[in-house]
Order: structure tokens, then sequence, then C-alpha cells
């Protein structure tokens, strides 16, 4: 029902910064809640950022707490995690994920859609 298209993602060394988009279709956007989770070689997925549809509320791991932000521009449906001050162990694949609903959601179990990863690798 909802698809979503990530971009974005790259080689980048340690310190600099990416910005991950995600582009969202099928149903009204700002009608979604919307997080990122990543998943590093060997682990499961990971917790990193959301926000409420509107967009005014965030909450982020404490892994990527005053480095990360997501943001989200609906007249584009599209969602972004910036990224900076990049760390080797912030080398992952990335996920947007999307759920109707308004509120803040952790848990991977709590999204039904899922963008298809975007491979991010930090060098030191």
């Amino acid at each position: 029902q909802v698809q979503l298209v990530e971009s974005g993602g790259g080689l980048v060394q340690a310190g600099g910064s990416l910005r991950l988009s995600c582009a969202a279709s099928g149903r009204a956007f700002s009608s979604n809640a919307m997080g990122w989770f990543r998943q590093a070689p060997g682990k499961e997925h990971e917790f990193v950022a959301a926000c409420r549809w509107t967009g005014l509320t965030t909450y982020y791991a404490d892994s990527v707490k005053g480095r990360f932000t997501i943001s989200r521009d609906n007249a584009k449906n599209t969602m972004y995690l910036q990224m900076n001050s990049l760390k080797p162990e912030d080398t992952a694949i990335y996920y947007c994920a999307a759920r109707h609903g308004s509120a803040i959601y952790t848990r991977k179990d709590e999204y039904n859609y899922w963008g298809q990863g975007s491979q991010v690798t930090v060098s030191s």
C-alpha cells in the first residue's frame, strides 16, 4: 500500500556526512509515522530514529543522538536522515520504514512498510 524508495547511501570517511532520502508513494505521506533502522553485518535491525507523521516530534537512539537528524517534507513525500560526524560503527544497511499512525514508534515490528535498504559505509 505504501512504497518506499531509498537513496543517498554510499562510502564516506569517518567524520563525514551523508543524507539518506526515503521517497514514499501509494498513500498520503503525511498520514504515516516514519522511522529509520539499520542493520550492521551479522546483527539484527537496530532502531535509529523516528518521527511522528507531523514531523514535529522526533526521537533518536542514544548511539546517534546529536549526530543524526530525521526530518520530512510532506509536500515532497520524502523523509530524510541527515548523518553527521559519521563513525565506522555506523556502517550498516539503512532502512526507512513507515506505518499509518501518529506516534513515535521504535520497534521494527511496529512498522509494516519498508524501503529496500541503502548501504552506508564509513571508513576509518
